[in-house]
C-alpha cells in the first residue's frame, strides 16, 4: 500500500484556494479517512508573487503545468482553472500520464466527458467530476450509484444560482431585470460578464452532464434548446402570481421511448410545487425514477466551501483506491443512442403578453389567429389600459399546444394591425 497520496492542483482561485485550505489544514481528518496522508505536491498559478487568501509555502507554487501533470510524486491532479482551454488539454495529458483527475469543469465535462472517461479507462485511471453540477449537492454520485437501479424518466433542475437570485428579486421585490442583475453583481453572485449565466449556457452544460448520466447517452450541449432570462419583465411575475405560478429558469430533460427532450428556458411553475420555493442562490434538482419515485436534491449551488466539499469527496474516493492499489476502473456506460427531440415538437401550455389597440374586435382577431393554429385559449385578462395611447395589455393562457404551432401563431399575431407588440411568451410546466 502507498504510504502517502500526492496531490497536484491546477488553479488557486476561489475554489482552488478552498481546496488547498482543506488539504493543508485538515491533514489529520483526511488521513484518518484514507489511511494515508494527502500531500499537496505542486500548485499551478499564473503569478507566484500574487497575494492570496490561502497561506502556503511558495515552493509549492509553479507557473509550469508540467511540474504538476508530469510530476512522478503526483497521484491525483485537481483541475480548477475552468473554461475549455487549456483545461481540456491539461486533463487529457494528466490522464495519459497515468494520473487520476478530479475536476469541477462543467464545460469540459459537458462537451467531452465521454471521451475523457474513455481515455481514463484506457489508462486505468479515475476521472471524477462531482463539483461540475450543483457544487456541493451530491448529484453525480447519486445518478452513478444510488439511482443506478432506476430508469429515470424526468429531470427538472434549477441549476444556476445567479439567475435564480435575479428571478427571486424580480418576483419578490418587483425589481427590473437590470436592477436585479446589478444587485447580484454587487453581492458577488454574478460575474462582471454574466452572459453564460443569464443566457442559460451554464445550466445547459449542467443539464447535458445530468442527462448523459441519467439516460446513458451522449448529449451535445449544442443540441439543448436554450433561452435565457433577459427578456423577462417585472409585470410577467405579477401576472404569473395571479394565475398561481412563479417563474424559474428550468433545465428540463424527459425521456420518451427512444428519444429525449432537453431544454433550458424560463418556465411558469405552480406556486405549490417544491421547485417554486427554491429562492436566491440555491439550486434544486427533481429526479423521477421508476423505483425511487420523485426525489429532490437541494442546496447552495455555488461558493468556495460548497464546491470544495464535492472536490475533496472525489479526491477521497480516488485516494482510498490508490492507497489500496485498486485498479478496477469502471468503463463508461453509454449504451443508449437516444435522439434529441427538436423544440418544435414540444407540447405544453403557454403564456402570452400582448400590447394591443384598445378597440372592439381585437380579441376576436387574436382568438382566430390562435385557433387557426389549433391553439385553444384557457383564460384571457385585459390589463393596464392606456387612455392616451388607446392601448391595453392582454394576458393569455393557453391549453396544451405544440411549439411549432405556437411559433406560427406568434408570427401571425405580429402581422395583425390591432396587435402593436407581442411583448412576451413563456412556456408553462404544470
Amino acid at each position: 500500500m502507498k504510504q502517502d497520496i500526492g496531490i497536484g492542483l491546477l488553479g488557486l482561485g476561489v475554489i482552488g484556494s478552498g481546496v488547498a485550505n482543506i488539504l493543508l489544514n485538515k491533514v489529520d481528518t483526511l488521513t484518518e479517512k484514507v489511511g494515508a496522508p494527502l500531500v499537496l505536491k505542486k500548485i499551478l498559478v499564473h503569478d507566484i508573487t500574487k497575494k492570496r487568501q490561502v497561506v502556503t509555502d511558495t515552493s509549492l507554487l509553479t507557473t509550469n503545468v508540467e511540474d504538476v501533470i508530469d510530476n512522478p510524486e503526483v497521484d491525483i491532479v485537481i483541475e480548477l482553472i475552468g473554461g475549455e482551454r487549456p483545461a481540456l488539454d491539461y486533463i487529457k495529458q494528466a490522464l495519459a500520464n497515468g494520473k487520476h483527475v478530479v475536476t469541477a469543469n462543467k464545460e469540459v465535462i459537458a462537451k467531452y466527458g465521454y471521451d475523457l472517461l474513455a481515455l481514463a479507462n484506457k489508462h486505468r485511471t479515475y476521472l471524477r467530476y462531482e463539483a461540475s453540477v450543483g457544487s456541493g449537492i451530491p448529484l453525480i454520485s447519486s445518478l452513478q450509484h444510488d439511482l443506478a437501479a432506476n430508469e429515470i424518466s424526468t429531470i427538472y433542475g434549477i441549476l444556476n444560482g445567479t439567475t435564480n437570485y435575479v428571478l427571486t428579486k424580480m418576483s419578490q421585490e418587483g425589481l427590473s431585470f437590470s436592477a436585479a442583475l446589478q444587485q447580484a453583481q454587487n453581492l458577488g453572485y454574478a460575474e462582471a460578464n454574466p452572459s453564460n449565466d443569464i443566457q442559460g449556457t451554464d445550466a445547459a452544460y449542467k443539464l447535458a452532464i445530468l442527462s448523459s448520466l441519467a439516460f446513458y447517452t451522449t448529449i451535445d450541449p449544442k443540441d439543448i434548446y436554450c433561452q435565457g432570462i433577459s427578456h423577462l419583465e417585472a409585470q410577467d411575475f405579477r401576472y404569473a402570481k395571479e394565475f398561481g405560478y412563479t417563474i424559474k429558469l428550468l433545465a428540463i430533460a424527459k425521456r420518451h421511448g427512444d428519444s429525449i427532450e432537453v431544454r433550458v428556458h424560463p418556465s411558469f411553475i405552480p406556486q405549490w410545487s417544491q421547485l417554486a420555493k427554491v429562492d436566491d442562490v440555491y439550486n434544486a434538482v427533481q429526479i423521477e425514477g421508476d423505483l425511487a419515485g420523485k426525489l429532490i436534491f437541494y442546496g447552495e449551488g455555488a461558493g468556495s466551501l460548497r464546491a470544495s466539499s464535492a472536490v475533496i469527496a472525489d479526491v477521497l474516493a480516488i485516494a482510498g483506491n490508490v492507497r489500496n492499489m485498486i485498479g478496477n476502473v469502471t468503463e463508461p456506460q453509454i449504451n443508449q443512442n437516444l435522439d434529441v427531440q427538436a423544440i418544435s415538437e414540444l407540447h405544453t401550455r403557454y403564456y402570452f403578453r400582448l400590447k394591443v389597440a384598445d378597440r372592439p374586435g381585437v380579441l376576436a382577431q387574436i382568438s382566430k389567429a390562435l385557433g387557426d393554429n389549433d391553439i385553444s385559449i384557457s383564460s384571457v385578462i385585459q390589463k393596464e389600459s392606456d387612455l392616451t395611447s388607446q392601448t391595453a395589455v392582454l394576458v393569455i393562457m393557453t391549453h396544451r399546444a405544440q411549439e411549432k404551432a405556437v411559433q406560427k401563431a406568434l408570427a401571425d399575431l405580429h402581422s395583425l394591425e390591432l396587435v402593436q407588440e407581442v411583448s412576451n411568451f413563456i412556456r408553462v410546466e404544470a
